[in-house]
Formats: structure tokens, C-alpha cells, sequence
């Protein structure tokens, strides 16, 4: 079965010459400048109204900014789309130590900002791997309306038979510019490994846990935490009187490329143990309502916020699919699988005794906290399954560690030094 999914490929300059370099860091300063301009009319706006202005409000007053015709105007619009998005994602955290979306400036520099080429802005040739980005109208030069870059999606990758492609970014990362191509790619979907179902349930402390009913995997959310330690900690000591430094803003990025990258591992790891074992459903825990319910206390909202779980289920989603495996999002506010009893479905709070331990008062079943909430998610799929759910059987787990040092998940005992 063919699915037509969408995708994200990076490629290399091929032709990273100064020219183009030089044409490629004035797109990218002058989106860095767009976005200053917008979040200083928002903070006039802010104090004087007491209301963060909408996405379209903001846009109609920026269009007549004369900074607005340096990109292209789908780009200069993408530049107040992030912005307006990362002021209602710091608004919804309702967290008074969070920060609001700050300017972009190194010293008295503008650092380079990704800029987004929507249809109307790019022209791909895949044949001669070339793709024109087009200036606005205050860069161009007469002949020049557009950044000629040539590209490399290396031998994993390739655009030749890519129909359609939505954008193209252009993306400093670090010392570099690369393009990054998203688009519609049609993948042959195989018939799914087995009838087995598996349940998963995320947490903090343990990045997840799965249960395929007569084993159960878990991954230790060691490294993720360790990052958001170092890098906050880096992050604050470093900020500036008048928004994040240099260092903050390279912390910042830096736990977020980490942060991606375990969370690709991890879910590779699951996707991949689950097709081995016959699973041809995961159930997944799905805690959409947790920032919602109640408050968690400074340190607990703090570490609510790192939680990336709409992040790994969509990880776990596209690889499962690739593979043929159906994934259900189980709402677990519905269904309290934290404290209801796998075996015999009682629900009680005081079930949780400590950290990591459940053990139920009426039947008796001695568990790991973690695994019986995956049990929970598995059995909503399979309501009467036949797997071992003696107490041996579910306090123990398989553990499965992310290794810094080869970038990949992998058994334990595989991974000590």
C-alpha cells in the first residue's frame, strides 16, 4: 500500500561560496530584524492595551514597516507567524518565572534567522540539484532577484522523485547554512508484523514504557534530564540584562537539537523492538490535559514544560506507520491509568505507595507503576488479554539506555563501560 506522507529533508550547500553565503546571512539578519521590529510593536501594544495583538492584526501593522519588503512576503509573514506562536505557547504555560519570547540580537548584532520560502518563493530544479530563493524587494539588485543555491541531500535522501514540496528553509546551524525541504513523500506502507498490541506510557523520569503483555521494555529518561539540567543552568547564568546572551540563546538551541535527537532514537527503538515482537498496534498513553488539570508547584511546572510528549507520540506515529503498525492515542485523564489496577481494575490513589511501586489492596498485584499504567493503555485495544500478568512478570523490565556516546538506544548491559 502506497501512503503519501510529509517529510523533512536536509541537504548541504554544494555551492557555499562567498557570494552566496554572504546573500544568504542578509536574508537571514534581515528576518532576525523583522522579528525585533514585531516583538517591539507587541510589547508597545502590550503596555499600553494589556493585550498581546493577534497573528493578523500584527501582520496588517508590520506590512507597512519598510523592513517588511526585504524577504519575500510569504517569508516575512512566517517570520510574525513563529514569533505570534512562541508569545501563545509562552502565555499558555501560565508560568510566572517563564520568560516571553525575546528580541534576536548578539551584542549589537543580529544573529541569522531561519527564513521560510513558501510556494510562491522558491523554484526547485532537481535535475541540476539547484533551487532559487527569492529577495524581497529592498535586497534585490537588478539582475540578482534571487539566491541561486545548489544542494546535496547526501546518498539517504534524494528529491528526484519528490512531487510536491511545500517549503524550503534556509537554516543557520551554527557555522553553516544547510536547506531543509519539506514536502509530500509516497511510501510503501507493508502489511503490519504481527496482531499483537502494545501499550506505551510516557512519563518524565522514564521517557516511556511499553508492554507487549508477556515483556515489557523501559527507557530511562536519564539523558534527557541531564541535558535540561546542564543547559538551563548555562541558560540562567549567562542571561542578559536585556534579553537571553549569545551563550543563552546557543544553551537554548543546543537542548533543543539534543532533545530531538534522543527523542528519534527512543522512538526508532520503539517502533523497531515493537515490529520484532508482532505488534501490529501500540496503544499510546496520551496526557493532553496535564498542564491543565492542576498545579504541580515551581519545580513541577518547570519540568512539565521540558516534557516533549506531543513530540515523541508524532515520532512514534510516522515511524510506526512506515512500518505498517496502527498507533490509538488513549486519553489517559478518561481512563486514570495511572492508579487503576491492570488486573482487576480497581482505582485508588493510594495504590501508588512510592515512587515506581504500585501495588493494588484488592487483588494483590505487585507492579511497576509505569508498566501497569502501559498495561492499561494495551488492554484498551485488547480488553481480555492472555499475556502473563503475574507480579514477577510486571515489576520486572527490560531496560533500554540512550548512549551519548554512539548517539543510539541500546539493551544496558550493552552500554556500560
Amino acid at each position: 500500500m502506497n501512503l503519501v506522507t510529509t517529510r523533512t529533508i536536509t541537504a548541504t550547500l554544494t555551492n557555499d561560496r562567498e557570494g552566496v553565503v554572504r546573500e544568504l546571512d542578509s536574508l537571514g539578519r534581515s528576518g532576525s530584524k523583522i522579528w525585533n521590529v514585531a516583538r517591539w510593536t507587541i510589547s508597545r501594544i502590550w503596555d499600553h492595551t494589556g493585550e498581546i495583538p493577534d497573528e493578523g492584526p500584527l501582520k496588517s501593522y508590520m506590512k507597512t514597516q519598510g523592513y517588511w519588503k526585504d524577504l519575500n512576503a510569504q517569508s516575512s509573514q512566517a517570520i510574525v507567524e513563529e514569533l505570534s506562536g512562541a508569545f501563545q505557547s509562552w502565555f499558555q504555560q501560565d508560568d510566572p518565572d517563564a520568560n516571553p519570547p525575546g528580541y534576536r540580537k548578539h551584542g549589537d548584532q543580529r544573529p541569522r534567522s531561519t527564513i521560510t520560502f513558501k510556494e510562491d518563493g522558491f523554484k526547485l530544479d532537481t535535475k541540476h540539484q539547484q533551487v532559487r530563493l527569492s529577495k524581497g524587494k529592498n535586497l534585490k539588485d537588478g539582475w540578482a532577484d534571487f539566491v541561486l543555491c545548489e544542494y546535496d541531500t547526501g546518498p539517504d535522501a534524494s528529491l528526484a522523485g519528490v512531487e510536491d514540496v511545500q517549503q524550503v528553509r534556509a537554516v543557520w546551524a551554527d557555522d553553516h547554512w544547510e536547506l531543509h525541504f519539506v514536502c509530500n513523500v509516497a511510501i510503501n506502507v507493508p502489511d503490519p508484523p504481527g496482531e499483537k498490541t502494545a501499550g506505551v506510557d510516557l512519563g518524565i523520569c522514564n521517557t516511556a514504557v511499553v508492554s507487549v503483555g508477556d515483556e515489557t521494555l523501559l527507557y530511562p529518561g536519564n539523558a534527557l534530564k541531564e541535558d535540561v539540567h546542564y543547559f538551563r543552568q548555562k541558560e540562567y547564568d549567562t542571561e542578559g540584562e536585556n534579553g537571553p546572551s549569545q551563550t543563552a540563546e546557543w544553551a537554548r538551541a543546543k537542548k533543543s537539537r539534543r532533545q530531538t535527537h534522543v527523542l528519534h532514537a527512543v522512538s526508532k527503538d520503539i517502533v523497531d523492538q515493537c515490529a520484532e515482537r508482532g505488534v501490529g498496534t501500540i496503544a499510546v498513553g496520551h496526557p493532553k490535559k496535564i498542564r491543565e488539570d492542576e498545579d504541580w508547584g515551581r519545580h513541577g511546572n518547570k519540568r512539565l514544560h521540558d516534557w516533549a510528549f506531543e513530540t515523541l507520540i508524532e515520532q512514534v506515529e510516522y515511524k510506526a506507520e512506515e512500518r505498517g503498525i496502527d498507533v490509538e492515542r488513549v486519553d489517559e485523564s478518561e481512563l486514570a491509568t495511572s492508579i487503576s489496577c491492570c488486573e482487576c481494575g480497581t482505582k485508588a490513589d493510594s495504590h501508588r505507595v512510592e515512587r515506581g511501586l504500585y501495588v493494588c489492596s484488592a487483588c494483590g498485584l505487585v507492579a511497576n507503576s509505569d508498566l501497569n499504567a502501559a498495561e492499561n493503555m494495551r488492554v484498551t485495544v485488547t480488553p481480555n488479554p492472555s499475556q502473563d500478568r503475574s507480579n514477577g512478570c510486571l515489576a520486572q523490565l527490560s531496560v533500554r539506555l540512550f548512549d551519548k556516546q554512539t548517539g543510539r538506544v541500546a539493551p544496558q548491559e550493552q552500554v556500560r563501560p
